[in-house]
């Protein structure tokens, strides 16, 4: 049975379509199914795996709201083991259209659970919004990313997601956990940066996780490509911390030893 780890935070510009595409990609160069979900109307994900949204026939649109069968709508990347249901425009009017629909919140879980056993990993890029494509990406979801970017207003508006999470833990998902809690855009050189580390890692913990991502170039420009930083540079930074995060999480989920990471 494959975990779904959503990858949510409704401020923009955090690296969640990054880290979606990119830990998704590293999972798959460990040799892991993976699947990633583009829960986002603005179809990042999809574009930046080399697909134009524009030519997408069945998203995850028409899986959630028609009722397509998932299996029909998943592409295969250019990467072995990995995966894609992608979004389009569409995706923006599915809120409107769940709202009159009998159990809204739960229709990307009936969606993805015909192919959770088909994959070890299903990762969802989540929309900038708690709306409810968010939430049902939460609902669906076995665990949540959160990113947080190194800068200053770090910390805000993430009471916000946690209180969301613990609403729908509560009503929607009791089984929902918080995977970790993912800093982005670090900068070594700015003392900003390793006070935001300082002060996220004091408020929470064991929930964050070892690995920060950097600022890096080729993180930047691999999605003009239409790959995942793996495929662009390996020997990057940034290649090279979503490997790490992604034996992070292998760890945490007890299919990777630690001794293993040295």
């Amino acid at each position: 049975m494959g975990k779904i780890i959503a990858i949510a935070n409704q401020k923009g510009g955090v690296g969640k379509t990054t880290s979606a595409i990119n830990l998704a990609a590293s999972l798959a160069a460990l040799e892991y199914k993976t699947l990633v979900v583009d829960a986002d109307p603005q179809a990042n994900t999809t574009s930046g795996l080399g697909f134009n949204p524009k030519e997408i026939e069945n998203s995850v649109y028409e899986c959630m709201v028609d009722g397509v069968e998932v299996r029909g709508a998943i592409v295969a990347t250019d990467i072995k083991y990995l995966d894609l249901l992608p979004s389009h425009i569409d995706l923006v009017g599915a809120e409107v259209e769940m709202v009159s629909l009998e159990q809204r919140e739960e229709k990307m879980r009936h969606a993805l659970q015909p192919i959770k056993d088909d994959y070890e990993f299903i990762i969802v890029d989540c929309s900038p919004s708690l709306g409810l494509i968010t939430i049902n990406s939460l609902t669906a979801a076995d665990s949540v990313i959160v990113p947080v970017q190194c800068e200053y207003y770090a910390l805000e508006g993430l009471g916000k997601l946690l209180n969301t999470i613990k609403i729908i833990q509560t009503r929607l998902n009791p089984r929902l956990e918080i995977e970790g809690i993912l800093l982005t855009m670090y900068d070594v050189r700015l003392r900003l940066s390793n006070q935001v580390v300082e002060e996220v890692t004091s408020h929470f913990q064991q929930m964050v996780f070892d690995t920060l991502i950097p600022r890096n170039i080729k993180l930047s420009e691999s999605p003009s490509f239409g790959l995942p930083v793996i495929a662009h540079d390996a020997e990057s930074k940034g290649a090279i911390s979503y490997l790490n995060l992604a034996k992070e999480i292998l760890v945490r989920n007890g299919k990777l030893q630690k001794q293993e990471l040295e």
